[in-house]
């Protein structure tokens, strides 16, 4: 567990309630792996008291820079959007396991599926799969138009599927109406799925993807007290048959699990 206070060099709004967050410091040169996290204390005093999950969104090792993107809905990400340039940010981190892609091989094809503001970690998933030689596809999904952030810059990596509940902006429906034979993401085209969202999005992708044998990582969002596996306060079920119950920890054996490890209740 690392800790340290990185500068502020930008803080910006791209959309609806989102912003960017930019740092800098020597902390960011061991966040090496994608989907971990880090845990933010947002103010100065005992105000808000508890720190705030932030997924990592990029990382620029030679510059020491991390881009965050959070969406400020409560007292302590509001307090986060007030920061300025030269203001200093304590982090926690980086924290969790992240997304494996060390086994990936050149020539495969991943399919990236995130909804609202569970996009962010795959911009940075997205970059190391193609490092590797791996064909990236992105299905992203939102609410609304005035919603969707990250689109051009994920184009940069791969193919990019936008889709909106409302149809404002690209698809009208959900991530998972995408996953079809019609927008040429049929089951039997791609190698392996990674994706981060709400939970009903990442139960269906489980459920109907575990059912067809295919390998596949989810990232659970939850809010968390430690942070580091102390409070116990993002338990979730796993799925192991036999007698009693048995958990996993969100912050510290996840927040990354694959394919049938925990349930999704």
């Amino acid at each position: 567990m690392n800790k340290g206070v990185l500068n502020v060099i930008s803080n910006s709004s791209i959309a609806e309630r989102i912003f960017r967050l930019e740092v800098e410091g020597d902390l960011v040169g061991c966040m090496t792996q994608p989907g971990q996290f880090v845990h933010v204390k947002c103010g100065t005093g005992i105000d808000p008291l508890l720190r705030r999950p932030i997924s990592i969104c990029d990382v620029d090792i030679e510059r020491r820079r991390l881009t965050m993107i959070y969406r400020a809905e409560g007292h302590g990400t509001h307090v986060l959007s007030q920061y300025v340039p030269g203001q200093p940010l304590d982090i926690l981190g980086p924290l969790g396991e992240g997304f494996p892609v060390e086994g990936r091989k050149v020539g495969e094809h991943a399919l990236l599926v995130g909804g609202g503001i569970g996009v962010p970690p795959l911009y940075y998933l997205g970059k190391e799969l193609k490092k590797r030689g791996v064909r990236v596809t992105f299905v992203i999904g939102f609410g609304t138009a005035s919603q969707v952030f990250l689109k051009r810059e994920l184009a940069e990596l791969g193919e990019v599927h936008v889709v909106t509940l409302d149809g404002t902006a690209g698809i009208k429906g959900l991530v998972t109406d995408v996953l079809t034979e019609e927008y040429g993401l049929k089951t039997s085209d791609w190698d392996v799925l990674y994706s981060c969202g709400p939970l009903p999005m990442l139960r269906a992708l489980q459920d109907t993807y575990q059912a067809a044998g295919k390998e596949g990582y989810i990232s659970l969002e939850q809010r968390m007290g430690c942070g580091i596996g102390a409070c116990l306060a993002c338990v979730c079920p796993v799925q192991e048959p036999g007698e009693g119950k048995k958990y996993r920890k969100i912050c510290s054996d996840g927040p990354v699990f694959a394919f049938g490890e925990v349930q999704l209740v």
